[in-house]
């Protein structure tokens, strides 16, 4: 989902936002549709290019963590790149970089071509997101800003889980003959027509820091790690789990330690150090990081049972998530209008104790109707747990950067954002790799027990992420004081 961002403080009078900012929103807010629709519509999609493509079981898991762990590494980086090089120059890059890697994604002949294609999408959507933000802080006056930015919130989160479901009906359709490949050619199109429209009204400065520097020690050490974690843990029990994946798995934590010294020397850090001084910063992201494994498995697994164990068509899939889609955008509109501010920290609590208990509910329904099930059968599982997790991203976010300084906001943004697709990918990536290794030969009952085990496994990490929630304050804070 978009980072709420907090505004300075308004003063008395102040000029309306004009015409061409709400066009500079516009813009953004497509790009952030690019990127969430191309994360989340590739999930539905797997089975059906895995069937086309052929390669491994690990082929799916690549095709949805080359994209996300990409872009999250990209992440950490890019605001500091949006200095040195100029926002506008870069967000102008990475949208026509993402255009044409979803082209290629869409034409690619084999698994490995697709899979490096969707790296580098990953890495120009990193590019592109987080200079959309600070463009749009330029453009807004800084008292109009967050009314601005209130409806895209919602409107990312309704994206999110509707790429889905638009990715049924598009697979459904076979658009001339295209099968899964229209749903990375979708982007095209769309690409083009933000391309242009973000040349004719992306402001030319946009807030860039002529002192910033980027420390590509830093950068190295942590790509390094991530790398080395992702490669073993998807590609691992395919290869029967030799000894260099262990070796790569502790050679990861290394570097991750060789990391966090490297940032307290450096005089320019990937990341601003003041933030881990923050107990609801830090708190906060490990309790994204859980959230994030659980939801991005789950999404994952529900696609490869229905699909590849029930053998259901990807518009039927897609139409059974509706009661998931439903109710997460439901709760998110509740969270963002009411429930956030009121409840506070309880509003985590109670997410997280759905999220928990719809999870529980899915895990008795596979169990008890087995073959049998239907969806009306899912139906009420898929609604809790969907209302569950709406009602985390609003407060969730607003605990993490809530009282973030202006200097500091940018920064934690950027690894909010990168810390959610990084989870995912390890969520992707780990709990996939315990569907396939318990699943062994995808029939019915195999693909069953082994969702059953997924989603048991996911209903603790959330348990484990809803302990953790009392460690934050009652309610968010805000920079200049309580909320």
């Amino acid at each position: 989902m978009s980072i709420d961002q907090r505004s300075s403080e308004a003063p008395p009078t102040s000029t309306p936002p004009s015409r061409t900012a709400w066009l500079v929103l516009t813009v953004v807010v497509m790009a952030d549709v690019m990127d969430l629709i191309d994360s989340s519509i590739a999930t539905l999609a797997g089975p059906s290019i895995h069937a086309d493509l052929g390669g491994g079981q690990s082929t799916v898991q690549w095709v949805l963590s080359a994209y996300t762990a990409a872009f999250a590494l990209g992440l950490v980086t890019s605001g500091r790149l949006g200095d040195l090089l100029g926002r506008r120059r870069l967000f102008l890059l990475g949208m026509a970089g993402f255009t044409l890697t979803s082209l290629a994604c869409g034409l690619a002949p084999d698994p490995v071509f697709l899979i490096v294609a969707r790296t580098l999408q990953g890495l120009c959507g990193s590019v592109m997101i987080p200079q959309g933000l600070a463009l749009v802080k330029v453009v807004f006056p800084p008292q109009h800003l967050r009314r601005a930015l209130t409806p895209v919130g919602p409107l990312m989160g309704l994206t999110m889980v509707g790429g889905p479901i638009l990715a049924g009906w598009l697979l459904h359709l076979n658009l001339f003959g295209s099968q899964w490949r229209s749903i990375f050619l979708v982007n095209v199109p769309l690409g083009v027509v933000a391309a242009v429209l973000a040349r004719r009204v992306l402001p030319h400065r946009g807030g860039e820091d002529p002192a910033a520097r980027l420390d590509l020690t830093g950068v190295g050490l942590l790509t390094a790690a991530s790398a080395l974690l992702i490669i073993p843990l998807i590609q691992g029990r395919d290869l029967g789990w030799p000894a260099w994946t262990y070796v790569m798995m502790g050679a990861s934590a290394v570097l991750l330690a060789l990391f966090v010294v490297s940032q307290r020397h450096s005089r320019h850090p990937v990341i601003t150090p003041s933030l881990f001084r923050k107990r609801s910063f830090v708190v906060g992201l490990v309790i994204v990081a859980g959230f994030y494994a659980s939801l991005s498995a789950f999404v994952l697994v529900i696609n490869l049972l229905l699909q590849q164990g029930m053998h259901w068509t990807p518009l039927h899939t897609g139409l059974t998530l509706i009661p998931w889609a439903l109710g997460t955008a439901v709760a998110v509109l509740l969270a963002g209008a009411v429930l956030a501010e009121k409840l506070g920290r309880a509003s985590l609590h109670l997410g997280l104790a759905i999220a928990v208990i719809g999870l529980l509910a899915l895990w008795w329904s596979l169990a008890h109707f087995g073959a049998g099930i239907t969806v009306w059968k899912l139906a009420p599982a898929l609604l809790l747990t969907g209302f569950g997790s709406g009602l985390v991203f609003v407060p969730l976010v607003d605990f993490i950067i809530g009282d973030a300084t202006a200097e500091e906001v940018g920064t934690g943004a950027g690894l909010l954002n990168a810390v959610q697709q990084f989870a995912g990918a390890i969520g992707v990536a780990a709990l996939g790799t315990v569907f396939f290794a318990r699943a062994g030969d995808p029939s019915p009952s195999s693909c069953l027990a082994a969702a059953e085990l997924v989603f048991a496994i996911a209903a603790g990490l959330n348990l484990l992420t809803l302990l953790l929630v009392g460690l934050l304050p009652q309610h968010a804070q805000r920079a200049h004081g309580q909320a």
